[in-house]
């Protein structure tokens, strides 16, 4: 124990306070008790598997929890291994299985709380000291657990809003009788007359002001596709429909513009677009993505997280978010090439098994906004030969 720096000695002082005022709540059997040789057994292994930068004092609550999910692995197996002795299990005739499996689910929910337990510790005044810290300097404050809450309500929100964006679009494609550009103006009157109506509440106007620019972007996009297929000149009101759905997020309206740029040979306007992307699509930005192949039960990121604590409008969490870019099959000819397999993934039988929502999306050109800004940059610098 003397060769010990302060860190793995605090780690397990703390151990023993734990043991002392809350283990103890969970060991019921008169004979049964979690010892300090298992505390120190806990440690021990732990040191032994965990690199050295670890055991700062800066990461002093990390080691903490890194003792406490040794302990689980413990109670897991049902047995605690002597670190120096082999085959002797500590916990045979000292803790009773009822009673670790008690100790087990008490320990995980200790981690899950983010080890508020600590604030709680009587010895010393352990706990009442902590609590008289600075909040920036407190070990996992009330903040992380509010900011994790709020990061993940944020994007829950939003993943729905596309998934919402999605089935629309879905049904438009499929809306017999009627061409794309004539339900896309069908659905934006309506929604446009919905939230005009007195009795529209405001979280509803809300959700309606993003559909409304998602949808814009792609009438946007399929009106571009068919001039750029057929040769002809955008119209004037083209520009308008893409400034009003730039905001739906920092990427995926405005790299669709810079595709269509592309598309139309307009290399320095595409650059410009691509340019202002790059900026604000930093590391704090949170990307969504609403089929969910990917970043499906994802964690927002803890800067996005900080970040909706104070900022809950939607507008200001727009900013932040990096929604995918996607491409029905009307808009391929804002697309690169390359993408134009994406809508053509198979024909026949093939089709006829796919699941509903297989066929909501499949028939599309789907991409996260980050990959899909470099292709678009090395396609963009390379034909202006930078």
């Amino acid at each position: 124990m003397f060769s010990l720096n302060m860190v793995p000695i605090t780690c397990l002082v703390v151990l023993k306070m734990l043991k002392t005022q809350e283990f103890v709540k969970y060991i019921h059997c008169e004979n049964c008790k979690f010892t300090t040789f298992h505390c120190k057994t806990a440690l021990f292994f732990t040191l032994n598997r965990t690199p050295p930068t670890v055991w700062t004092k800066c990461r002093l609550i990390e080691c903490i929890v890194r003792c406490l999910q040794t302990i689980l692995e413990f109670l897991n197996q049902g047995q605690c291994p002597h670190f120096i002795v082999e085959g002797v299990d500590l916990f045979d005739g000292k803790l009773c299985r009822e009673c670790q499996l008690r100790l087990e689910q008490a320990i995980q929910g200790m981690i899950q709380e983010d080890m508020h337990v600590l604030y709680h510790l009587q010895s010393d005044d352990l706990g009442q000291r902590l609590m008289a810290l600075p909040h920036e300097v407190r070990p996992y404050p009330g903040e992380d657990v509010n900011a994790g809450i709020c990061g993940k309500l944020a994007k829950d929100m939003f993943e729905q809003y596309l998934l919402d964006v999605g089935w629309d679009c879905s049904r438009l494609c499929n809306n017999d009788g009627a061409d794309v550009y004539t339900s896309l103006n069908n659905e934006i009157n309506i929604l446009e007359s919905i939230a005009q109506n007195a009795s529209t509440t405001q979280y509803d106007r809300n959700y309606i002001k993003f559909i409304l620019k998602s949808l814009r972007s792609v009438k946007a996009s399929v009106t571009s596709s068919s001039c750029i297929e057929s040769g002809q000149p955008l119209p004037w009101d083209i520009w308008q429909l893409y400034g009003e759905s730039l905001s739906t997020d920092v990427a995926s309206s405005k790299l669709k513009l810079a595709s269509m740029h592309y598309c139309r040979g307009e290399l320095r306007r595409a650059a410009s677009v691509l340019h202002e992307v790059e900026f604000d699509l930093d590391d704090s930005v949170q990307p969504v993505c609403k089929c969910k192949r990917k970043l499906y039960n994802e964690k927002p990121s803890k800067a996005f997280c900080e970040y909706t604590v104070h900022n809950h409008s939607h507008e200001q969490l727009a900013k932040k978010l990096a929604f995918c870019v996607i491409f029905l099959r009307e808009e391929k000819f804002c697309a690169p090439p390359f993408l134009w397999c994406e809508m053509y993934r198979a024909v026949g039988d093939d089709v006829d098994h796919r699941s509903v929502h297989e066929r909501r999306w499949m028939d599309w050109a789907e991409v996260d906004a980050r990959p899909f800004l470099l292709y678009l940059q090395y396609l963009t610098y390379r034909g202006l030969g930078v």
